[in-house]
């Protein structure tokens, strides 16, 4: 009897117990398993360790050989995903110091396993470099306080983990929120290295496949229905920083807001980046900003159908920039002679309403954080919000955002709804006959200072909201170096379009000698390529690598080909002249338009008005 031992097999569809032997084979153990959790003889690998290492093969070793002990827990992983496993006849026993190592280089504290049923994730390129930094914050010896040499270390000079709460509340300005990867260094720190962390995506559906009652509404079970959730504010934030590589993008974004005073959206393209000012920090650099088809007032807009999507996303991957966010103006004038603009967003209104809280969400649903120690795959989103409102100096401020984990996950699941006279309240849904919604709590201060728990109906969406910081460099940047404008695309209400008479005028107005910062322009790339005259999208791969690289021979490689010989032709046609100086060679005409027959800047409020008047629609000053 003292040779009977039970084996512990955990696989993807839960653990089960294998009475065996001591001096059983493993090929006699392994079709014991087969047998047990319903599997073909090759349809499976089993592991020593979660991480897919020390397999054990069929073989007539016994189990003792194999330093297989009673109670050991053994991991099973089906076929399709046993690929990265190392094969080995003989292991030492499971522990956590045969956890894989990202690089030599890497301290222990950046090992981060790899959930025991997550699928094979490409994390982003920035999560792959801070999975191996070190991440410690590292402090100089203190003349006061140290009593030892100056290769010793004591507790006021040991290097601190990067998910320090005391270290970042002492930061100026002091950060609320840790970093993401500080985070998971918290979630897979101590003696196991994170054996068993695993970030879980939280759904408030009804779990499918529960045979045991009839479904929603007729029967429910506590093995099918969600958890209730209670809101706790996010800890953690996946971008720590908002950039915009400098003013430039930001106001001409702005003067959609200023030329006709409805509220402009656009889509932020850039990159992630590393933000040193915080351990482990990532930031969201802004490049450019892209305007989908909308409609707006000064009060709401709305977005409409964009076919042109998919191919603005393709265009800037080539040019190796990704949608990192959206923004948005909340803007009313407050004295248009002086250019301010009133206060609107504050502690006593709100930051975010409920429904650009779900907005947020929605975004953030579709753009999933990969993440490999989520058995989904993803978790969390590093899309962020831009806001550009009143500041309290009475100037324009742009105030970047995220919404927590748990409101995309409501958002998702369509359990939140905004109030339509509170635009600071949400209301969580409650279930009906179609849907069943888990009931959603928070916690509060009553007026006795007690904690006491409400249902969130309706509920303040302060809980859902992490703030980020924005800012603009002291140099500024350019990944996109044109100095002459080229028209934003979806703006043919102030009679800015996109044609190939705007292009001539734009080739004609350019000084440079340099063709790559002439056509370093997001907006004239997006035109050559979506154009419906001659669309460049199969053609354009190499003017798009010169402009990512900002390699001029490249450039001008391109400019010798047919199709930037077609599109000089078409400029001609409609009286462009671009500079001789370029080696373009004349092409008709100058085609400034006509100021008479078009739109017209008012210059004490910038308003713009219609063609034909003498006098300022928004403040009645003579046009001159």
């Amino acid at each position: 009897m003292a040779d009977n031992i039970i084996i512990r097999v955990q696989s993807p569809d839960g653990m089960k117990k294998i009475p065996s032997t001591k001096r059983e084979t493993a090929a006699a153990f392994l079709k014991k398993v087969a047998k047990e959790f319903g599997f073909n003889s090759n349809g499976f690998s089993v592991y020593l360790n979660r991480n897919k290492t020390g397999e054990i093969l069929s073989q007539n070793k016994t189990l003792s050989l194999l330093k297989i002990k009673h109670g050991d827990m053994l991991f099973l992983y089906p076929s399709t995903s046993s690929s990265s496993g190392e094969k080995m006849d003989t292991a030492t026993p499971h522990s956590s110091s045969s956890l894989p190592s990202l690089s030599s280089s890497s301290s222990s504290s950046s090992l981060i396993p790899r959930s025991s049923s997550a699928p094979q994730v490409q994390e982003d390129e920035i999560d792959q470099y801070l999975a191996k930094q070190d991440g410690k914050i590292y402090r100089n010896r203190d003349p006061q306080l140290c009593r030892h040499g100056a290769l010793g270390k004591c507790v006021h000079c040991v290097p601190l983990e990067p998910f320090d709460e005391d270290y970042l509340n002492h930061l100026d300005p002091p950060v609320k929120h840790m970093s993401f990867h500080a985070n998971l260094r918290k979630l897979t720190g101590g003696a196991d290295k994170g054996k068993f962390a695993a970030l879980e995506n939280i759904s408030c559906k009804i779990k499918s496949g529960c045979e045991g009652h009839p479904p929603w509404p007729d029967g429910i079970c506590t093995k099918c229905q969600p958890s209730a959730i209670t809101l706790n504010r996010q800890k953690y934030r996946h971008v720590d920083n908002i950039m915009f590589e400098n003013h430039t993008i930001a106001d001409r974004f702005l003067d959609f807001w200023r030329k006709t005073g409805s509220q402009r959206m656009g889509y932020l393209y850039g990159r992630y980046t590393e933000h040193k000012d915080i351990p482990l920090g990532i930031r969201a650099e802004v490049a450019a900003i892209y305007e989908p088809p909308q409609t707006a007032n000064q009060n709401s807009l709305e977005l409409l159908e964009d076919p042109k999507a998919g191919t603005v996303d393709d265009i800037a991957a080539k040019l190796g920039l990704c949608k990192v966010g959206w923004i948005f103006t909340d803007l009313l004038s407050e004295d248009t002679r002086i250019g301010t603009v009133r206060y609107l967003r504050n502690k006593d209104s709100y930051y975010l309403s409920a429904e650009e809280c779900i907005t947020s969400g929605y975004f953030q649903n579709q753009h999933p954080n990969p993440c490999r120690l989520s058995r989904d795959g993803f978790f969390g989103s590093k899309f962020v919000t831009v806001v550009a409102t009143g500041g309290p100096d009475n100037q324009v401020h742009f105030e970047g955002y995220q919404v927590s984990n748990q409101c995309m996950a409501l958002v998702r699941d369509e359990c939140l709804l905004p109030c339509k006279d509170a635009p600071e309240l949400g209301y969580a849904k409650e279930s009906s006959p179609e849907q069943y919604v888990p009931d959603v709590f928070f916690k509060d201060k009553d007026k006795f200072g007690n904690d006491v728990t409400f249902l969130a109906r309706p509920l303040p969406v302060e809980y859902l909201i992490i703030d980020i910081t924005t800012t603009f460099p002291k140099d500024p940047q350019y990944t996109f170096t044109s100095t002459q404008r080229f028209p934003i695309e979806n703006r043919d209400i102030l009679g800015e379009t996109q044609d190939f008479h705007s292009l001539a005028t734009y080739l004609s107005q350019c000084s440079s000698t340099s063709f790559l910062d002439i056509v370093s322009d997001f907006h004239l790339l997006l035109f050559l390529v979506t154009n419906e005259v001659m669309p460049l999208r199969d053609s354009i791969g190499l003017l798009l690598d010169a402009v990512k690289t900002s390699n001029e021979d490249l450039a001008q490689t391109w400019k010798k080909s047919e199709q930037w010989a077609t599109i000089e032709q078409l400029c001609s046609t409609v009286g462009g002249q671009p500079s001789s100086s370029l080696g373009y060679g004349a092409m008709g005409g100058s085609s400034v338009p006509n100021s008479s027959a078009a739109m017209w800047s008012c210059l004490h409020c910038t308003f713009m008005n219609q063609p034909g008047t003498e006098h300022c629609e928004m403040c009645s000053l003579p046009r001159s």
